[in-house]
């Protein structure tokens, strides 16, 4: 049998490192140690593997999913084997954490080591109660696999504020604390709006990465964004002071 598609570049890529880019829209992972991964992004794996439901772990964490509700659930990927991860063949990026960390948009979140350390973060100036936004924050040292709806651009926030599309934050710098920015005036809701109303604002050391999409609009809790959302949620609720 012959075909373009049994080309060299389609072929499984042979490697011993951990993370690795299967092709651009692939993930493949060397198991050993358990990884951490977004529920439902497995797309197929080799050898004797396990996919269990992760656990919030401690009390903190539990009650923050419970206020939350956060809808970015984790599996744990243990054995031994090759797990190839992928979401919708949007573009992944491996990132080599050395002791820092950064805050993720849940829905840009793949896989990391589950040796690091995650903890959901709420974004200031927006309520609990009324469906606040949440990003996933991971750090330590390990390596983390994101993904972006297209090719990414990065921006220095440290000039001058930034203002970034809730659905087009990738992910941005850990120290750096994002809230909630309306840039819709009064009279332009009462005309209907401009469908651009409220943004990320960045501003400090530190960059944000922005895909060239915002993705498709849904209700998002922990780690992603719906700019729908954040108008329901700006105004706060009486659960809002609770993760700060």
């Amino acid at each position: 049998m012959k075909s373009d598609l049994f080309a060299q570049s389609n072929l499984e890529v042979e490697t011993t490192e951990r993370f690795t880019l299967q092709n651009p829209r692939m993930l493949k992972v060397t198991l050993g140690a358990p990884v951490l991964a977004t529920k439902g992004v497995m797309v197929a794996y080799q050898g004797q593997v396990t996919f269990e439901h992760k656990s919030a772990g401690s009390f903190g964490k539990l009650m923050k999913k419970v206020v939350t509700s956060e809808d970015n659930p984790l599996m744990t990927v243990e054995g031994q084997g090759e797990v190839f991860f992928a979401d919708t063949a949007k573009n992944v990026f491996i990132l080599n954490l050395e002791g820092d960390g950064i805050s993720i948009n849940g829905r840009n979140l793949l896989a990391f080591d589950a040796t690091l350390d995650h903890d959901i973060r709420r974004v200031k100036g927006v309520g609990v109660a009324a469906g606040g936004l949440f990003n996933t924050i991971v750090n330590g040292t390990g390596q983390v696999a994101l993904v972006a709806d297209g090719d990414p651009m990065i921006l220095d926030c440290s000039k001058q504020p930034t203002y970034v599309d809730i659905n087009a934050a990738v992910c941005w710098s850990a120290n750096l604390q994002p809230q909630i920015h309306n840039s819709m005036s009064m009279r332009s809701s009462l005309r209907g709006g401009s469908g651009e109303a409220f943004q990320y604002a960045f501003h400090g050391p530190g960059f944000v990465v922005v895909q060239p999409s915002e993705g498709p609009a849904y209700n998002q809790q922990a780690g992603g964004g719906s700019g729908n959302v954040a108008a329901a949620a700006v105004g706060g609720g009486i659960l809002g002071g609770i993760l700060s």
